[in-house]
């Protein structure tokens, strides 16, 4: 009876010992509170297309997290692009620096936080990581971590480390961009092959022919030597299943730049030229080559022969890719800044619903780089800058006596053309040498290409000057013009328009004094 009292206690008193470890767990639970972070991955150069490089910065910055007792909310992935060229859009990037900026996720998910590997993954451009810092330090309490451990971005030393970090890093990138830069043009210095996909008619090794492809490149060199026309050479292709590389269809761009490649008889470009050695003389590389030298310089003389002024048919150049809004990036904010000089940032144009036109152009914010300080009715300036474009085009047109110059290089063109093609024939027929017949054309394709494109800034200024006539107010509102072509218009009379804030506070007058035209003489 006694032991079995004695068993009871001490079940009993295991039992309270479970119950009150529980319950503390549950205390520590409700009383830890979740801190909703992001994790954002990058890799420049994603060469096996698998995204395991994002993947594996996706993992440690999980656990980085568990460490620091954080939840990541939201995972930010730019995969296969570059945070040191200006030009590249990280997508990702940008949409984590909105969301820190607001502290929440567009589906509303609050957000206080951001791990990365690294710095550098996040930035390696001054100017991107500060619009960063600013976005994450919008607010007060914001968190930051890399796989070392958080770090207090509020901290002005933290700060200035970082940015310090970040001009290192973009030191570093120009360093390694000017080694493969000496290094590509060592390679083709020494006639080695560089990196990068196999080229269509060689194996993996760039060295070897794969015959099937290499016989296609013969036959269609030949061909063009032979004067058949570059689309009847396409359509083969075409229709013999011919594919490029990526298994896709062959195109006029891409046939004619496969049978335009120097690669063909052994040579190669760099830059734009032919990698020559000291007496002038291309190098030749260490693959086989399709077809001869001689047959090369064919097809060269053959594809030079047809170009020709690079004007297109209506004489304006567009833009490459067109906005959506008449004055986008024409427009630059007037406001003035601490400094005395003005803001100067391009206007971006947004939908306003409820406005009048419906777009609103305004300056960017801060964390963009411009000032938030300027907006203005969209409609309202495009009518009042049109109207003034078209009327100083009628102003130019009327004094203008537009005659049809010829252009004065023509009859040296067509001598140097016959030049070249002289010493071609001589060279074929082993009339001169290899060391008399390179420098020498080399000395004359160069002033061919200078007479050709002094001839297409001939025939565009003489194409544009046709297009800005007395009827350019007439075109405008036919309808035959596209936003590309009226910006063109617009550009051929102005340099940009600067936008002088308002002053005073509140809505005002559309004010047309406050646009300052800034034309081209």
């Amino acid at each position: 009876m006694h032991r079995l009292v004695q068993v009871l206690l001490e079940h009993h008193f295991s039992l309270r010992r479970i119950l009150v470890t529980l319950r503390k767990g549950w205390e520590v639970s409700e009383a830890a509170p979740v801190i909703p972070v992001v994790s954002y991955a990058r890799i420049s150069a994603d060469t096996a297309r698998d995204g395991h490089g994002v993947e594996d910065q996706h993992k440690v910055n999980g656990e980085t997290a568990a460490r620091l007792g954080w939840t990541i909310v939201h995972h930010y992935t730019d995969n296969d692009l570059s945070a040191a060229k200006a030009t590249v859009v990280r997508p990702d990037f940008e949409a984590m620096v909105k969301a820190l900026k607001s502290g929440r996720l567009p589906d509303e998910q609050p957000v206080l936080g951001v791990i990365v590997v690294a710095d550098d993954r996040l930035t390696r451009r001054a100017g991107d990581y500060e619009r960063f810092v600013d976005a994450l330090t919008y607010e007060e309490g914001r968190l930051y971590a890399d796989a070392k451990g958080s770090k207090n971005l509020y901290s002005e030393d933290v700060e200035s480390m970082g940015l310090f970090g970040v001009v290192i890093s973009r030191m570093e990138v120009r360093k390694m961009q000017r080694r493969a830069r000496r290094s590509h043009r060592a390679r083709a210095e020494l006639g080695i092959p560089v990196g990068g996909k196999r080229p269509f008619g060689w194996q993996e090794d760039k060295l070897t022919l794969e015959p099937g492809e290499a016989a296609w490149l013969a036959k269609g060199a030949r061909e063009v030597i032979a004067g058949k026309s570059l689309h009847s050479i396409l359509r083969e292709w075409q229709e013999a299943g011919v594919r490029t590389i990526n298994d896709k269809d062959w195109a006029s761009r891409s046939l004619k730049l496969a049978l335009w490649n120097p690669r063909l008889c052994g040579w190669r470009k760099h830059n734009g030229e032919l990698v020559r050695d000291a007496n002038g003389v291309p190098v030749v590389g260490l693959w086989e080559p399709v077809i001869t030298s001689k047959e090369w310089m064919a097809i060269d003389a053959t594809f030079s022969a047809r170009v020709g002024p690079n004007v297109k048919a209506d004489g304006l150049v567009t833009d490459y890719r067109t906005p959506s809004y008449l004055l986008t990036g024409i427009l630059r904010c007037g406001k003035p800044r601490e400094d005395g000089q003005i803001c100067n940032s391009p206007l971006r144009a947004s939908a306003r619903v409820g406005l009048t036109g419906g777009y609103l152009y305004q300056c960017p914010s801060r964390e963009m780089g411009g000032c938030g300080g300027t907006g203005r009715n969209g409609a309202k300036i495009d009518g009042f800058i049109t109207e003034a474009v078209l009327a100083k085009l009628e102003e130019r047109a009327a004094k203008a006596t537009r005659t049809d110059e010829k252009w004065g290089g023509e009859q040296e063109l067509e001598r140097l053309m016959v030049m070249q093609r002289n010493l071609l024939h001589a060279w074929q027929e082993d009339q001169i040498s290899d060391e008399l017949f390179f420098p020498e054309n080399q000395k004359v394709e160069a002033r061919v290409k200078e007479l050709r494109a002094d001839r297409t800034r001939h025939a565009l200024s003489q194409q544009r000057a046709a297009e800005i006539t007395g009827d350019v107010r007439e075109r405008w509102t036919s309808g035959l013009l596209g936003l590309g072509q009226k910006r063109a218009l617009i550009r051929e009379a102005l340099h940009a328009v600067i936008v002088l804030p308002v002053g005073g506070g509140g809505r005002r007058p559309f004010n047309p004094d406050l646009l300052v035209p800034k034309w081209r003489d």
